[in-house]
């Protein structure tokens, strides 16, 4: 009775699966060779099992469902062996690949390739031959691995697209150059079309709070349709807010290009905020934090407003029950308030309010918000980076230059003091080498000196230069949003009001203490005692 076979054929790009790829390990050339070898032996085939574009180094077999097809084929005794071009298309991962051969052996399936013939398990030696040869697969799936990401890290760091699918937002067009297959490649050109959704995407999220879900439910509603002109999926939305090229960035693994302006549909701030927005957002623990989680709801605060007797956080709470007023009628208006979860929940001893109705609140805070605008409006940005810290960036800078002379002088003059011990070992000089070596030892220690306090120095003017960036950035920032905010719609306005602020704390009467999330003292002079 002739052996029954089953056969496993697997490539890791689906561009291998063709019939016309030239690709020496592709599925045709698999089939073809396992079915001439089980001629030769006078096997009979029972059984196929292919792989499209399935790595044998990075997918283990547990994640593998033809493997595991194989192994239940093989608990039931279906076939006598497995048979494969070589052994590598079981698999490439060291410490697995060699104990599932072993597995088959075990269950009494012989495996076979092609190639290389029976991997048996009679003694120690063909354990260990075993283990080497995927140990040897392994590392060449890690060099070619290597090798790859090396390559297309240096098409990224010249500037060119590394090839594949064109993100949405972009098209694909011809560059005139070609590679080493006589290829033509091609670079990056803005869709004006998809690059406006890409924009409303980024829009969304960064100023009016929505999340990737929200998003994608507000295009698939209004009737914007993926490039595919199907309906848009929330994993999609993801990988477009996390796409660094849309700032004018190509980026290939940990590989960058410089800025291509001609590429950028968002800009690099806009992006960056994103990025910290979804940060702020899987950090479910984070105690303040400096947007809100969503901004669907009604209330101008989220996640941010605090009991100001017991520190609890106040919870959005709705009451529509009935209230008879004293002329009889009833009330059934919805009351909607910040209610205290401590004091609610019995959780700690608040002498404070319950609940704090929610438009009184927001009111107050919608008052302070506009008069820290109007009050913004009134400094020019001149006013504001012609300050002392200005006045101190040029004093560090003045300082900074002054020790570097010292340095400069000090330097110079241990370098004559050394020139000297030369004449003084030839008896040229009027010093000994004793009374040089305790000159130039003092002279070392202040050239030390004085290059540590040229160092200090240094990072002091970067520091003035990082806080003059970072206040002519944020003033930009917040001069913008008062000038937006009041025709804003809510959800763009929410997210304002909890970039601007991050904690407030409520006390009976409505007393607010409030923590923002600027230095308003660097702006403006007295503004926080107010508030």
């Amino acid at each position: 009775m002739a052996k029954r076979v089953c056969c496993l054929y697997r490539v890791s790009t689906d561009k291998q699966v063709d019939y016309n790829s030239n690709h020496e390990a592709d599925i045709p050339m698999q089939r073809k060779a396992c079915h001439k070898f089980c001629a030769e032996k006078g096997w009979d085939i029972v059984h196929e099992e292919q792989e499209d574009g399935v790595s044998g180094h990075k997918v283990r077999a547990e994640n593998r469902d033809k493997i595991q097809t194989i192994k239940e084929l093989a608990r039931r005794k279906q076939f006598d062996i497995l048979l494969v071009f070589m052994f590598d298309r079981i698999g490439r991962i060291a410490d697995e690949t060699p104990f599932v051969v072993e597995w088959f052996v075990k269950n009494g399936i012989e495996v076979w390739s092609t190639q290389e013939g029976e991997q048996r398990f009679d003694n120690h030696i063909d354990k260990l031959l075993n283990y080497i040869r995927f140990w040897q697969a392994d590392g060449e799936s890690e060099k070619t691995s290597v090798r790859t990401r090396t390559s297309l890290g240096q098409i990224v760091e010249s500037g060119h697209f590394k090839g594949g699918v064109a993100a949405f937002g972009y098209d694909l067009v011809k560059s005139g150059r070609f590679n080493k297959k006589k290829h033509e490649l091609y670079d990056l050109r803005i869709n004006q079309t998809e690059s406006i959704v890409v924009k409303m995407i980024f829009d969304k999220y960064a100023n009016e709070g929505y999340g990737a879900h929200r998003i994608t439910t507000w295009l698939n509603e209004h009737g914007y349709r993926a490039r595919t002109g199907k309906m848009w999926h929330e994993a999609t939305i993801r990988g477009i807010l996390r796409n660094l090229t849309y700032t004018d960035i190509l980026r290939s693994g940990e590989s960058r290009s410089e800025v291509i302006p001609e590429l950028q549909i968002i800009p690099s701030e806009q992006y960056e905020r994103v990025q910290e927005i979804m940060k702020q957002r899987s950090d479910k623990k984070k105690e303040n934090p400096t947007v809100p989680l969503n901004t669907k709801g009604q209330s101008l605060l989220a996640g941010n407003v605090y009991c100001g007797h017991c520190g609890s956080r106040l919870n959005l709470t709705t009451s529509g029950r009935y209230r008879k007023r004293k002329d009889g009628t009833i009330d059934d208006t919805k009351r909607i308030r910040y209610a205290c979860y401590g004091k609610t929940r019995k959780q700690t001893d608040c002498d404070g309010q319950t609940g704090y109705t929610m438009h009184i609140l927001d009111d107050l805070i919608n008052k302070i918000v506009r008069d820290i605008f109007a009050k913004m409006k009134a400094v020019s940005k001149n006013e504001v980076i012609q300050s002392k810290y200005t006045d101190e960036l040029e004093l560090r800078k003045a300082k900074l230059i002054m020790l570097r002379t010292e340095y400069a002088k000090s330097l110079e003059s241990l370098n004559i003091l050394k020139s000297e011990v030369v004449k003084a070992i030839k008896g040229e000089s009027s010093f000994s080498t004793e009374v040089l070596s305790g000159i130039i030892s003092d002279s070392e220690k202040e050239c030390d000196r004085l290059l540590n306090l040229c160092q200090t120095a240094e990072r002091e003017v970067n520091e003035s230069e990082s806080i003059l960036k970072d206040l002519s950035a944020t003033y930009d920032e917040l001069i913008s949003w008062s000038e937006i905010y009041d025709r804003a719609e809510f959800a763009r306005k929410k997210m304002i009001v909890n970039c601007l602020i991050n904690r407030v704390e409520v006390r009976r009467g409505y007393k607010l203490k409030i923590d923002f999330n600027f230095d308003f003292g660097q702006f403006l002079n007295g503004l926080d005692a107010a508030v």
